[in-house]
């Protein structure tokens, strides 16, 4: 989907290089000839920039995201030409526990990054900011899916974090700033190289392959959608690419889904039964119906048709191919950690 030409030599900031989507969008974007740094606040190995054997590929700054010093220092003397700006706090648990640490990364690490930007906005071409289908809050099942022009009405903390970014970045895109943003707001995401097991899908896999149990953390109920790794990585990429061949795309927002909503309960049932563990899937079908569900949004899934009147994106990895994928890979990353 994204040229190959563009990326050669083209000095690429990464903020939250060391997360799942950061490090499969860094590797993407060197294998096309970008020149990629990336902050990280605490270096962990186990991760997929790692993982993939990345990370001597790229230049790693150890810092904080709120440091605006620190993110002017990196625009100016790598001469940065496109930002990813990937780094939050994303575990909605934790930020329910932890607003303040949450809002804190989330709200401030992206204004700080921004105003770094502004002040030295010479050789940058293009910013992406990840927002979140979660930044639009709790809307009635009848009022789904989420468009782009709905009002931004969070309540829960991490929810809250992620539409004060999305504002943030816009108010830098407008008439006022004119910097080259594009807002991007996503689904859940997933794949291989997923190795935040608070998350679903690999939490899921790690327990239907027997290294751990599942407990699930609600009633199973909840409605979510999904979209592939690689589908993401490529529309980062072509945002970037257009955005910086065409100013009127400056400011504008994106939702990125399937417009496929499945329950949580559903999910799982689906991850069970690729791997034959119908009977092990049982048992958590038990567990479900005493749970409870605080502090998250009930259904959320967005209509893609923005998208695709401006770039004539739509999925091209469908649900039960890239589920399978995932699987495939857990299973070998599986194998290679604990032998057997």
């Amino acid at each position: 989907m994204s040229q190959t030409n563009y990326w050669t030599g083209k000095n690429v900031l990464i903020t939250g290089i060391n997360g799942f989507i950061g490090g499969n969008l860094a590797m993407a974007c060197l294998r096309k000839g970008a020149n990629i740094t990336g902050i990280i606040r605490n270096i962990k190995k186990n991760t997929i920039l790692f993982y993939g054997g990345m990370a001597d590929k790229v230049n790693i700054i150890q810092g904080d995201i709120t440091d605006k010093d620190l993110m002017r220092r990196i625009i100016v003397e790598e001469q940065i030409n496109c930002c990813f700006h990937l780094a939050a706090q994303v575990e909605v648990g934790v930020a329910r526990d932890y607003p303040y640490l949450t809002w804190e990364t989330n709200v401030r690490g992206t204004y700080a990054l921004l105003e770094a930007v502004r002040e030295n906005r010479e050789k940058v071409q293009a910013v992406i900011t990840a927002s979140s289908d979660k930044a639009y809050g709790s809307y009635d099942r009848d009022k789904l899916p989420y468009v782009e022009d709905y009002p931004l009405i969070p309540i829960y903390p991490y929810d809250v974090s992620k539409a004060c970014a999305d504002m943030i970045s816009r108010s830098y895109a407008s008439d006022l700033y004119d910097l080259p943003i594009i807002i991007t707001r996503f689904c859940n995401i997933y794949g291989p190289g997923q190795l935040n097991f608070s998350a679903l899908i690999p939490d899921a896999i790690r327990s239907a392959l027997g290294y751990s149990t599942f407990i699930p953390r609600g009633n199973g109920l909840h409605i979510r959608d999904y979209i592939y790794i690689d589908d993401v990585v490529d529309l980062y990429m072509l945002f970037a690419e257009r955005l910086s061949a065409d100013s009127k795309l400056k400011g504008e927002i994106f939702n990125v889904g399937t417009n496929q909503p499945m329950t949580v309960k559903d999910i799982v049932k689906k991850i069970y039964g690729m791997l034959g563990k119908d009977i092990l899937y049982a048992e958590v079908e038990k567990l479900w119906a005493d749970r409870q569900t605080v502090g998250e949004i009930s259904s959320q899934y967005m209509s893609y048709d923005k998208l695709n009147r401006y770039f004539g994106w739509k999925p091209q990895i469908d649900f039960d191919t890239g589920l399978y994928k995932t699987i495939e890979w857990f299973k070998k990353y599986f194998l290679m950690r604990y032998g057997n």
